[in-house]
């Protein structure tokens, strides 16, 4: 019954695809009559937000941009009626109006806007880094994200929950326009987590104020050393004179060191007061070279010649210019070497260690900054609705029209789609849409406005497929969202939060 499944495509009643690996771990079996038992995880404590924030702030973007959408290892396509589920309301339509949508006079515009509130959310499984698509939506304390189940869940890490786990809003090509929001605590419905039941592949995920780069500065090897941010150290060439200060005034604890700065200069043979200096040369060139007790450069210096006998491992890696022979069944490497007359001028440089620390600032409430879309449930199937997300993957064929590194739309009619045994999604809606893997959890809002940039949540996409088996994504489905679901998102909508970075740029919580 609970047996992990992670498909990319598998047959839903006939060929459906999940768009992102399933890595779930939570869900209810309550009934629309009963208040459903909701799955809560910690993502972050207030001691290990730092270390979540430090993950993704010490690799900088190159950790983000070397993110990979979150899907499956198989593609299975097959043709499929689209159709048929169970999907429908438990109770009365409701609705949480968006945050800000009060603050834009209306007009009309052509183009789709997209939404402030869209972004990615980043993670890791193992020692490997992944992305969803995510959103924005309304909460008491303007602190929630909107995303699938599996993009938060997963029964085979630490508490049931993904790792290092953050919401960028606005990602572009390793950029957090608006900073980065460690995630500190993940809802969803008992029966996803437990059974995997894809009826319930939702989650809200209350997060921490967002962090945002505040620049750096020099300070004190004590300040380095208790920083609990990104820092980092370098050498600076220095006087004799500021070396002595320093040394003066700290003694042993200065942190300076020197180098030894002199040169070599290769003169003739009989040079008065010339020192002999050597170098290892290939058999040839000793051969090649005057003998020893000569008054020219580079002449064979036999007293150095030494052979050495090593295992054929050693023997075969070896590349550099000793003479490799084999001798009575004996691996052999013969070194020869040169001599030269050279000069030597005494210098000595001065370094200083150099400590600095990279701080960031409080940038505030999610909601604030790009305020929440509304939340609604209990809505009639085949109503209108736009999905943001980020797709990345190729299409079954091999295509690949995506990259993930920009959001893409859709927009459509829902529908009740055919129930997949795979995923035990018995009560999921459907949309045409060609989004492929990457797309996780983008939210599904009825009734947007490009002007306001502003709609309802009604839905996350959860799997996509290919519904007339010709190698491309046609189609998404997303749970229904019931009175179970709002239940659950009213849970997670009323949990405060907090900041992370104190007024001095440093991470507050120390570990």
């Amino acid at each position: 019954m609970n047996t992990r499944v992670k498909r990319l495509a598998l047959p839903l009643g006939g060929a459906i695809a999940a768009t992102s690996m399933i890595g779930a771990t939570l869900v209810t079996s309550a009934n629309a009559a009963t208040a459903p038992t909701k799955k809560v995880v910690s993502l972050a404590s207030a001691s290990s937000a730092q270390k979540v924030a430090n993950f993704w702030t010490d690799k900088g973007s190159a950790a983000l941009k070397g993110a990979e959408q979150y899907k499956g290892d198989q593609q299975v396509s097959g043709k499929v009626k689209l159709g048929g589920g169970d999907a429908k309301p438990d109770g009365k339509a409701g609705t949480v109006q968006p945050i800000g949508l009060e603050k834009v006079t209306p007009t009309k515009v052509k183009n789709v806007n997209l939404p402030k509130t869209i972004g990615k959310v980043f993670f890791t499984v193992g020692d490997k880094e992944y992305w969803c698509s995510a959103s924005s939506i309304q909460s008491k304390y303007h602190n929630l994200v909107a995303t699938a189940g599996h993009c938060v869940f997963d029964e085979g890490v630490q508490n049931g929950a993904m790792d290092n786990w953050v919401f960028i809003p606005g990602y572009y090509q390793g950029k957090a326009p608006w900073g980065i929001y460690v995630g500190k605590a993940a809802y969803t419905h008992y029966d996803f987590g437990v059974y995997e039941d894809y009826d319930s592949d939702y989650a809200f995920v209350t997060v921490y104020n967002g962090i945002s780069y505040a620049g750096e500065k020099q300070v004190t090897k004590d300040t380095f050393d208790k920083w609990q941010g990104y820092k980092y150290a370098k050498d600076v060439e220095i006087t004799a004179e500021e070396y002595k200060k320093l040394v003066d005034e700290f003694g042993d604890k200065a942190p300076v060191f020197t180098k030894d700065a002199g040169t070599e200069k290769v003169v003739p043979w009989v040079t008065k007061d010339a020192v002999t200096a050597n170098k290892e040369v290939t058999k040839d060139e000793f051969d090649k070279a005057p003998k020893a007790g000569s008054d020219q450069n580079f002449q064979q210096a036999p007293e150095l010649t030494r052979k050495e006998i090593v295992d054929e491992t050693t023997y075969n890696a070896y590349t550099g210019p000793g003479y490799k022979k084999i001798e009575d069944s004996a691996y052999t490497i013969t070194h020869y070497y040169l001599a030269y007359k050279v000069q030597k001028t005494a210098a000595t440089k001065y370094f200083k260690t150099v400590y600095y620390i990279e701080y960031y600032k409080d940038a505030g409430r999610l909601g604030d900054n790009v305020g929440g879309q509304g939340f609604t449930w209990n809505q009639k199937i085949g109503q209108p609705v736009y999905v943001f997300g980020y797709p990345a993957a190729p299409h079954p064929d091999g295509d690949k029209p995506f990259t993930g590194v920009t959001p893409k739309w859709c927009y459509g009619k829902t529908f009740a789609a055919k129930p997949a045994a795979a995923f035990k999604a018995e009560a999921q809606i459907g949309l045409k849409c060609s989004m492929t893997a990457g797309s996780s959890g983008a939210p599904w809002i009825l009734k947007y406005s490009s002007t306001k940039r502003l709609g309802y949540i009604n839905g996350v996409t959860s799997l996509i497929g290919d519904a007339d088996a010709n190698g491309r994504i046609d189609f998404s489905t997303s749970p229904y969202f019931d009175s179970e679901t709002y239940s659950i998102y009213k849970s997670a909508a009323n949990l405060w939060s907090g900041k992370i970075v104190a007024s001095d740029g440093d991470l507050i919580t120390k570990a």
